[in-house]
C-alpha cells in the first residue's frame, strides 16, 4: 500500500503520477483533496514537464476523477486563475462544453437572449477553438452576430445588467487555463480541464445549467459542485445536450434537477414540448453562420419551424432552471410571447449595441 504523507503539497507531480494515480484503471489510487490540490497548483504554476503533465492527465482519464478530485481542481482555479465580476443581478450560470459543436445549430445565443426577454439573466462562457473538437462555440455564434466578446471580466458583467445576457471570454477571466491549451491540444483526448473549465461561474450565479451524455456523469458533476468551496449553488439543472452542449437533444432525453438534496431525474418525450422532430433536423453547414442567422430570424418573429421550437423550448429550460417557470410547457408560452411581441428581438439589439 502506498504510504501518503499528510504535507501532499511535498509530492510533486511525477510522484502523484507514479504512486497514485498512475499504475493503470484497475490498481490505481484515488487523490486526496490536498494531493489534488497541489496537483493543479503545479500545473498551473507552469512546473510540470510536458511528458509528466501529459501522463498525468492520461491517466487521470483512464482512473476517471472523482468529485473530491473535482472540487479541489475547481477551488484552485477559481484562487489561482479565475477573475470573478459578479453582475447585480443574479443569473443562469450555463456552463456548455467549451470545445464547441461540429455539425448541430448552436441555440444558447437565441435561447438566452430569449430568456433575457422574459426576465430571467443568463450567462454565457466558452473559449476560442478549445481542444479536443476545437469547433464552434458560444464566441463564434456571438462574433458572427457582430457582437463584441473579447471583453474584460468587468465588462462582462456589464453586458449581463445591461442587456440580461452576458457573454465572459476564458482568455480574459481565466487566464492560467488558456495558457494550457497548446498542452492541451498535444494531447489529442479530453482531460479533466475539459470538465473544470464548464465550472468556473465567473459571475458568481447561483443557478447552474449543464449538459451531459450519460446520467452518471450528471451525478458526478451536482457531487463535485456540492463539494465546492469556492462558490455555493441553490439549484442545478442538467440534461442530455444536443453534441454534448447545452442545446437539448430532440426526442427521449434525461432531464436532471438538484436543489439542495438528492438528484432527482426524469426522462421527458421533447415532441411533447413542440420538438417533434429528430435531431438531424437541427444539423447545418456552417455552425457560427447558420446559428447566428437562425438566431436573427427567430428572434425577429420570421422563423415558424423546428428552429423556432427548439429555442423556445431552451429558453424554457433556462426560465425553468432559475425557478422563474414552474413546468416547463409554462416556460415555453412565456418564451414564445417574448419573441412575439419583439422583446426577444429587443434584446438582440442592446447585445450588438453594448
Amino acid at each position: 500500500m502506498t504510504q501518503r504523507p499528510d504535507q501532499a503539497e511535498e509530492w510533486s507531480l511525477r510522484r502523484l503520477l507514479t504512486d497514485v494515480v498512475g499504475s493503470g484503471p484497475k490498481s490505481a489510487e484515488d487523490m486526496t483533496r490536498r494531493q489534488a490540490r497541489a496537483a493543479l497548483h503545479r500545473i498551473l504554476d507552469g512546473d510540470p514537464d510536458p511528458t509528466t503533465l501529459g501522463a498525468f492527465w492520461l491517466a487521470n482519464r483512464w482512473k476517471r476523477n472523482t468529485p473530491e478530485e473535482l472540487a479541489a481542481f475547481v477551488d484552485v482555479m477559481r484562487e489561482e486563475s479565475v477573475v470573478v465580476a459578479e453582475p447585480d443581478c443574479d443569473p443562469v450560470d450555463c456552463g456548455a462544453n467549451y470545445d464547441g459543436k461540429h455539425t448541430s445549430a448552436l441555440l444558447g445565443v437565441a435561447a438566452g437572449l430569449v430568456a433575457a426577454a422574459a426576465g430571467t439573466p443568463v450567462v454565457v462562457h466558452s473559449g476560442d477553438r478549445v481542444p479536443t473538437h476545437e469547433a464552434t462555440a458560444y464566441k463564434h455564434v456571438l462574433d458572427a452576430l457582430d457582437v463584441r466578446t473579447d471583453l474584460g471580466p468587468a465588462e462582462s458583467a456589464d453586458m449581463v445588467d445591461a442587456v440580461g445576457f452576458g457573454f465572459y471570454y476564458q482568455p480574459r477571466f481565466n487566464p492560467a487555463v488558456h495558457a494550457l491549451v497548446d498542452r492541451r491540444r498535444e494531447m489529442g483526448v479530453r482531460t479533466f480541464v475539459n470538465t473544470i473549465e464548464t465550472l468556473a461561474n465567473p459571475a458568481n450565479a447561483s443557478v447552474h445549467l449543464g449538459s451531459f451524455y450519460h446520467l452518471a456523469f450528471a451525478e458526478r458533476i451536482v457531487d463535485t459542485l456540492r463539494d465546492l468551496d469556492a462558490y455555493a449553488l441553490d439549484r442545478v439543472l442538467m440534461f442530455q445536450g444536443l453534441e454534448g452542449y447545452d442545446d437539448v437533444r430532440p426526442g427521449s432525453t434525461v432531464l436532471a434537477e438538484w436543489d439542495g438534496g438528492d438528484l432527482d431525474d426524469d426522462e421527458i418525450e421533447t415532441a411533447e414540448f413542440g420538438m417533434d422532430f429528430d435531431r438531424e433536423a437541427l444539423a447545418v453547414d456552417d455552425v457560427a453562420t447558420d446559428s447566428a442567422a437562425i438566431t436573427e430570424d427567430v428572434l425577429a418573429g420570421e422563423r415558424d419551424d423546428h428552429f423556432a421550437d427548439a429555442v423556445a423550448l431552451n429558453a424554457a429550460l433556462r426560465l425553468y432552471a432559475a425557478d422563474d417557470v414552474r413546468h416547463l410547457d409554462d416556460g415555453i408560452a412565456v418564451a414564445r410571447e417574448a419573441i412575439a411581441d419583439g422583446s426577444a428581438a429587443d434584446r438582440l439589439a442592446a447585445l450588438r449595441d453594448f
